[in-house]
């Protein structure tokens, strides 16, 4: 694989990592069934990845953000982004699998808004039984997905090629002169000069003095043959 292709893989990894912890997040993960006369009306509560899980999107959040940092960080900083976006799905994944192992205690919270019921053990109590989707499955999935970017980040992150140049300083040519000035620029400059009093169409044009009309001083003389007593000399 090419440096250049391993960029590309490593920042749509983050990037698909981050968009399915969020996606799944906003997703139902289980339905909730209650013991009879708990409350309700008998019929299935939808617990969402928001209640299940709520840590997900911040973590979805930042992996995006991270995705953006990759793209124009240099070959030190991607280190240090390649540890984040490890940590990150690390997270992501301890959520998930949290959540899977123990499906009760991820339901609490919804169990507390249908009865009012709170604490572990009581609301534990009240749960008839609990059906996952495949969404927290997704969410676990994401996450490795973002531990196995990082582990390309650390492995090709040194020989990535460099951002384009569009995000860096402007430099001058090798031969030490000054690049050439953008037709925009250029513009600024020469509003720049009618704001002072400039008129930039004098440019290459003589001073004032130097186009006065000889006529317009007829004393001056303008030619040695053509002083007074020139002839009598």
């Amino acid at each position: 694989m090419t440096p250049g292709r391993s960029k590309l893989t490593a920042i749509l990894g983050a990037i698909v990592g981050g968009g399915l912890a969020m996606l799944s997040w906003s997703q139902s993960w289980f339905e909730l069934h209650l013991v009879a006369g708990a409350g309700g009306d008998g019929t299935a509560i939808a617990v969402s990845g928001q209640l299940a899980s709520p840590a997900l999107a911040a973590l979805g959040l930042a992996a995006l953000a991270l995705s953006a940092a990759l793209a124009l960080a240099g070959p030190g900083l991607r280190i240090v982004l390649g540890a984040l976006e490890f940590l990150l799905g690390g997270c992501v994944v301890l959520a998930a699998a949290l959540t899977l192992g123990d499906p009760v205690a991820a339901v609490a919270p919804a169990v507390t808004e249908a009865t009012g019921v709170a604490g572990s053990e009581p609301t534990a109590a009240l749960v008839a039984s609990v059906d996952a989707s495949l969404w927290p499955l997704a969410a676990f999935a994401g996450g490795a997905l973002l531990v196995l970017s990082a582990l390309l980040v650390f492995v090709t992150g040194a020989k990535w090629p460099a951002s384009s140049s569009r995000y860096g300083s402007t430099k001058l040519r090798q031969d030490g002169a000054a690049a050439p000035v953008s037709s925009r620029d250029r513009a600024v400059e020469e509003w720049d000069e009618l704001t002072r009093g400039d008129d930039p169409t004098d440019e290459g044009q003589e001073p004032a003095e130097a186009q006065t009309d000889p006529e317009d001083h007829p004393d001056r003389p303008t030619a040695r043959g053509d002083e007074p007593g020139a002839a009598d000399r």
